[in-house]
This record gives structure tokens, sequence and C-alpha cells, in this order.
């Protein structure tokens, strides 16, 4: 172990020591995005202004969210001694009985409250723990490990939870052949989509002898129904720059970049922040740690540009032009970023590695199926008892998703439709709810896991209007650079919208297939590729929606337009 690191690890189980067992109990307040929606900024004033109200002294912390989103606002409570206490659905009034009664005074108030999983719980007999709620018990937290639970801008809560051991093992006991041999013994394929073998990536970069090499994150996640990206990021933002460098390091590439998509104000700082603390630490920069290895790594934003998270649009943007596919090849492993050798990675796909490179690769194998390895950070919304960030085994089947994690839909209704993968997915009907969470499974059901976001409908959902509404997201979305995929989205949207307006033929079904076979066959990008996927699928599950709507007399009840209609708009 290098001198500096051992100084980091030692500084860092003081502060950890400090928190959870000194003189005064430690407070986190849940933040993030989801928190904020859900008034996390009130209650973390509120716990401040209790605190003065009841003369009680204590430390508070924002934190990321635990994944539970359902129960935002969370405010949990460590008490000297380490008893650890959560709290769900916070308002003002359970905030100040919180400080007065429980950090004031020791004593939870119950109504509320849950025993923090793993911590020391003596002294809450009757307090249910965490670990017990269905939700938790069927994750395996390997990349969300630290979610909800360190203060994302303090690097040494990070290294007091084994943070950056995996990058110090890599660089002084392990060459980079050895630490890729472990990524690609892992099984790791990528999260943000494609789902290719990582470590089959990562040696397309390694053998190159140029002397700069790139490698990039994606983190522009515009998939509605996907944060978790974001979550990682403004949660545990460290846990992606140590995998960034063993990125690095594996592939012998000297620079980085983290790419965000502008307006997300909290993980884009919480990144910076890292990013900068990592410098201060001699994570970053020149000869890390004293191994001789140099990585420089800084975050790089765009617009509000769904088609910049594809990998050369991004690689385009980073440069400072307009966020359009290039066409291939080249491939970036050749000419990527200023034309020299990169790499592009997804944000969840790089913060499995320090756990992979820590563990080894036949660690992260045993969990999940054979063909897919590890865990999917999944993000439950819609019609669903409990929305939030899940992270589950690989082969979970999707009904024990929806009902063990997701609690299932209200009663008196039932689950009628998935949109999985993004706008570029797919949808599922119920036949196929007992597919197992594994890439290759859900593409032969017809959808696709992407980025994880799991949308929940039930029986109200108008199929035909979730798919025009998908599709008007695709034709708006197009840089429009190849013309199969930006008049392809146009005619099939303009079709959709007879459909929904009960306008339509028979034939319009057959010339939306041949449309999207063109897009698939032309297009530049997956954009245009993938961007059938939702109506086939569609009609896969629930063809007899698409046939009703080819009545020549529209049903009783009916208004003449049947569903609001967008406006078709086409980018120049």
């Amino acid at each position: 172990m290098s001198t500096a690191f051992e100084e980091l690890t030692n500084r860092a189980a003081g502060r950890w020591q400090e928190l959870t067992d000194g003189a005064e109990p430690w407070i986190r307040v849940g933040g993030g995005v989801s928190g904020q929606a859900a008034g996390s900024d009130e209650i973390f004033t509120s716990v401040l202004e209790s605190l003065d109200r009841f003369d009680v002294s204590a430390r508070v912390s924002r934190v990321g969210s635990l994944g539970l989103m359902y129960l935002e606002p969370i405010v949990d409570v460590t008490l000297p001694g380490g008893s650890r206490v959560f709290y769900g659905n916070v308002t003002k009034d359970i905030a100040n009985q919180i400080i007065e009664r429980h950090a004031g005074g020791g004593s939870p108030v119950t109504s509320r409250a849950f025993a923090f999983e793993g911590e020391k719980t003596g002294g809450l007999e009757g307090v249910p723990r965490l670990e017990d709620l269905p939700e938790f018990r069927a994750q395996v937290r390997i990349a969300t490990r630290n979610c909800g639970r360190i203060d994302p801008y303090d690097i040494l809560q990070y290294a007091a939870h084994g943070g950056y051991s995996a990058l110090e093992k890599a660089l002084f006991r392990m060459t980079p052949e050895q630490a890729l041999d472990e990524v690609k013994a892992s099984g790791l394929r990528g999260r943000g989509g494609a789902a290719f073998p990582t470590g089959v990536k990562w040696s397309f970069l390694a053998p190159s002898k140029a002397p700069d090499k790139y490698v990039l994150c994606n983190c522009e996640e515009g998939d509605p129904g996907a944060f978790n990206d974001k979550g990682i990021l403004e949660s545990d933002p460290h846990t992606l720059i140590e995998g960034m460098i063993l990125n690095g390091y594996a592939t012998n590439s000297n620079y980085g970049y983290v790419f965000i998509r502008h307006g997300h104000d909290i993980p884009i700082e919480a990144t910076r922040h890292a990013v900068g603390q990592a410098y201060e630490h001699g994570l970053l920069g020149k000869n890390i740690l004293g191994s001789g290895f140099s990585f420089d790594l800084e975050v790089a934003l765009t617009g509000d540009s769904y088609v910049a998270g594809e990998e050369t649009a991004l690689m385009e943007a980073i440069e400072g032009k307009r966020s359009l596919p290039r066409y291939k090849p080249p491939f970036p492993a050749a000419a990527g970023l200023w034309q020299k050798p990169s790499n592009i990675n997804n944000v969840k796909t790089l913060a499995y590695v320090p756990q992979i490179v820590f563990n080894g690769g036949k660690w992260f194998k045993s969990i999940g199926t054979e063909s897919s390895a590890g865990t999917a950070i999944v993000c439950l919304t819609g019609h669903i008892k409990r929305p939030g960030m899940y992270e589950v085994p690989m082969g979970m089947s999707i009904r024990e998703v929806l009902e063990q994690v997701g609690g299932g839909v209200s009663p008196g209704k039932r689950i009628k439709v998935l949109q999985t993968g993004g706008p570029l997915g797919g949808v599922l009907g119920d036949e196929s709810f007992d597919v197992k969470i594994d890439f290759d499974e859900m593409s032969k059901a017809g959808a696709i896991l992407g980025s994880g976001g799991i949308i929940v409908g039930n029986e109200t959902v108008d199929v035909v209007d979730l798919i025009r509404a998908l599709v008007a997201f695709n034709q708006y979305e197009s840089c429009g650079k190849c013309f199969p995929c930006r008049l392809g989205n146009t005619h099939m949207l303009e079709t959709l919208d007879r459909l929904c307006k009960y306008e339509a033929k028979p034939a319009d079904l057959k010339l939306m297939d041949r449309i999207g076979e063109s897009m698939k066959l032309g297009s530049l990008c997956g954009h245009g590729q993938l961007g059938y996927n939702p109506v086939a699928s569609a009609l896969k599950y629930f063809e007899e929606e698409f046939r009703v709507r080819l009545r020549v007399t529209q049903p009783e009840g009916k208004s003449t337009n049947g569903s609001m209609i967008l406006p078709t708009r086409t980018r120049p």
C-alpha cells in the first residue's frame, strides 16, 4: 500500500468513526432530484431550525437518494454509539419531533421509523428493519451501495467504505492487462442500451500506442423514466471517478471526460466537486499515488439534445460542434474524440468497475445469469405503488420486480403495459411479464432493458396514444442528418396521428412496417435504427387496439380528434 493511500484511508476511518460514534448525533437528509421534488430542501431547513429551537447539537449532512423515491423526503439519524434510524415521508412537523424526541432525547418516533440495514440496533426493539422491507430485501446493491449512505461531497466518507481501494490494488498489484482481464472475466455488459461486452470494448482501445487516448462517460440520460445515471452521480460520484481512472489504466489512456446534459445541476455540481477532491488527494493528475500512472479528468456539458447520447454525437459535442452522429468507420477506438483513439461507456457500467477489480471478475460473474452477469438498476415509475431506483440481480422476472419491489398497482387495477428501455425501446404486455431481467431474453420478447427505465401503465392506458407520444418524442429529437430517420419518424408519426383520429386505413399498419424497415436499414445511428421498436412491440402485444382504430365510424363517446395531437416538427 502506498504511503499516500495509507494516509487517506487512516483519515477516512477517523472521519467515519467521528460521524457514527462521536459525541453528537449525525443527521442525514436525503436530497438529489427526487428528494428536492418531494420537498427535501424545506425539510433540511426545518431540521436546522429545530436544532436551534430545541438546543440540540448535531452534525447535519445532505446525502443522495436511497432509491426509495416513494418515501421521500427521507431523514435518518445516527446516535452516538452507532444506532441508526431512518424516517420516510417526513413533514416539517415530523422533523420537529425527530429532533426533539430522537436526536435530543434518544427516543425514535416509532410510527415513522425503520432501523437501518447493517447498523447497530441496540435499544431499538420493536422498530422494523429496513432490510425486512420487500423492496430492499430483493436488492443486491453494488453500483448503488453508497447511495443515501455517504455525503457525496466528502471523499473521506467514500474512502471509509473501501473507496479507491480497487485503484490502489490495480496500480500497485496489477498490470493494465490484468485489470482488463478481470473486466473481461466479469461478463460485464454495457448498461447504456447496446449491452456490448465491456471488456471486449476496452480491448479495442488498449493496444493502441497513440500518445493521447481518451475514455468518456455518457451521462446524457435523456430517456423519459430513467434517472439512475444521475442518481449515482448525485449520490456517489467518486465510484464513477474511480471506475474511469481504472478504465484509463486498463486501456493505457491518459484523459477522461464525464459528459452530462446541461441543466442537471445537482449531479453536475456533485461530480465537479468530486473531481476537484480527487485532484487534491493525488488520485487524479500526474503520478497518481506515486505509481507513475497519470490521468486527467473533467466534466463536459451538452444542451438538451437526446441524440447527443449517441457516442460519436457526444464526441462532436465535446469538440464544440453540433451533436450529430458521425459516419462509421472509422470507429472511436481508431479515431474518436479529436480523431484520437477513444472509448465510451455509460455511468452505470463504469460504476461497477471498482467492485469488479477489487473483488475479481468471477465474483461479479457469479451474480445474475450466464449471459447477463451482475445486477440491473431499474427505475420504476407510472402506475406503481413504490416508484424508485432499485438494483436487482439479473435473472429476476419482470413480474417479481413489479410485485415484490414495486408493490404492484393500486387495488382494483391491473398492470396492462410496460414501456421499457426509453422511447427507442418497446412495450410489453402481460404475457411477457414472466420474462427475466436479462438483455437477451428481453430482446427476444420485443423490448430492451436499455438504460433501465420501466414505466408501468394500468388498464386505463391507451396504448396507441402512448406509442404516438413515444414516436413524437423520437421525431422531435431526430437530429435530421440522415433522411431515413428524419423522414421515417415524421411519416410514422403522421400515420399514428391518423390512427388516433380514426382516419387510418388497414394498409397503414403495413406502411409503418415498411417505414420501420427502411429506418432500420438506412439510418446512421441507433436513433433511427431502433425507431420502429415501440410500434413493432405494441403491434405484437396490442394489435387489436390498433385495428379498432381502423373503424370507419368512431366509437360512441370519442371526440372527433380521438386524442390530443401534438404538432409535428422537424429540426433543420
